[in-house]
């Protein structure tokens, strides 16, 4: 049944005249994967200033350039990115996870979305001209770059994917097996999520609303906006650091590994030249295109300046664990100081959490004893 006027939305309207690009979305109660496709659609030249059509009524959407977690379709060649009809099975490359209507188009427009942002730092200190410069559509991010393949998949893994089992219903761990185990959580950590975050975006159910129609359906839909701009900076954020941060650091740490075996002949010390780097998921993909894990420690310094202090960390078991493949000496743990030094027998010891994973040591050469006499 078609929709009333007042449910025909006039989103972003002042903006109707600066583009001919319109992208429909349902409305109603929003989640995070539609207000996360929004947001990613809205990063790309071509619609930086689109129209926003929230709606449910068929003929409405027919209209629309482009539609996302609504309509009953899913056609790329149609610009129809939804995944709640009958019989959708579509997953990311590699993966288990059902998509949302967030992970169909970062599938789609992932790759321009990372090439846009590499392009755009690449020129930052040239000050180029125009945005003609730095505008990288779908088709030019489809060569084989390997730093855009690696984001692509990487960003994928550590953010979307999450979102796509959030709307989709999966849980991260086989209920089944947790329940045959007897595994129960020690807390909740729903209000700890992307979801929820954005969950908390929509109306009450006992809310005031305005008597007008429209201005209520007004109201709701600045709160979707709200809600997509909240997830999109998240996902920005998490783009900027992948890409500024994440993955000039890999050079450093493959450096670091290949002459890891100066410090230990089983290659167990790995020590990172400045300041610490992410270097966790880079160590592990290096370990594991060479077959087995080997490095313990990472010691790094706390800081560039001269005379900064040193780190001593221990390697987890997995990104997210927090249990070290080996823990610093029980001994050393929660001592600081010259107590330190003594129980140690290594002078300069700032440092042993008292959990085992990291400790610290005034000088290079008192970090890389420690790590020494801990392996020993």
């Amino acid at each position: 049944m078609a929709e009333s006027a007042p449910k025909r939305l006039k989103t972003d309207a002042a903006s109707s005249s600066s583009s001919s690009v319109l992208v429909g979305t349902h409305n109603g109660h929003f989640h995070a994967d539609e207000a996360l496709a929004v947001h990613m659609l809205r990063m790309l030249p071509a619609y930086r200033d689109s129209r926003l059509l929230r709606t449910r009524d068929p003929k409405l959407l027919e209209a629309c350039h482009t539609v996302v977690d609504v309509g009953g379709e899913y056609d790329a060649q149609r610009n129809r990115y939804d995944h709640h009809q009958r019989g959708f099975e579509t997953t990311f490359p590699g993966k288990q996870t059902k998509l949302s209507s967030a992970g169909l188009v970062y599938m789609h427009f992932g790759r321009a979305l990372i090439a846009q942002r590499l392009a755009e730092e690449k020129f930052a200190s040239a000050a180029p001209s125009s945005e003609e410069e730095i505008k990288v559509g779908e088709e030019e991010s489809s060569s084989n770059s390997e730093d855009v393949d690696l984001l692509y998949n990487k960003i994928y893994e550590s953010f979307i994917e999450a979102v796509d089992a959030h709307d989709n219903g999966i849980s991260k761990y086989p209920r089944d097996a947790l329940a045959a185990a007897s595994i129960e959580p020690r807390f909740s950590s729903g209000g700890f999520t992307l979801g929820a975050m954005v969950g908390r975006l929509n109306p009450n159910w006992n809310d005031p609303k305005p008597a007008d129609p429209e201005a209520a359906q007004a109201h709701e839909d600045s709160l979707f906006l709200t809600a997509s701009r909240r997830i999109g900076e998240e996902f920005e954020r998490t783009l900027d650091f992948m890409t500024k941060a994440w993955l000039p650091a890999r050079s450093i740490v493959k450096t670091a590994f290949d002459a890891r075996r100066e410090h230990d002949a089983e290659g167990r010390i790995l020590v990172l030249g400045g300041q610490s780097v992410p270097w966790k998921d880079h160590l592990y993909s290096l370990e594991e295109a060479e077959g087995k894990p080997s490095v313990l420690y990472v010691l790094y310094a706390e800081g560039t300046q001269p005379g900064a202090k040193w780190r001593i960390q221990c390697v987890p078991e997995t990104a997210d664990s927090f249990t070290s493949r080996r823990p610093l000496p029980e001994a050393w743990r929660g001592f600081r100081d010259a107590e330190l030094d003594g129980v140690a027998g290594v002078d300069g010891c700032v440092f042993v959490h008292a959990a085992g994973f990291i400790g610290g040591n005034k000088t290079f050469e008192g970090a890389l004893e420690m790590a020494v006499k801990a392996l020993a």
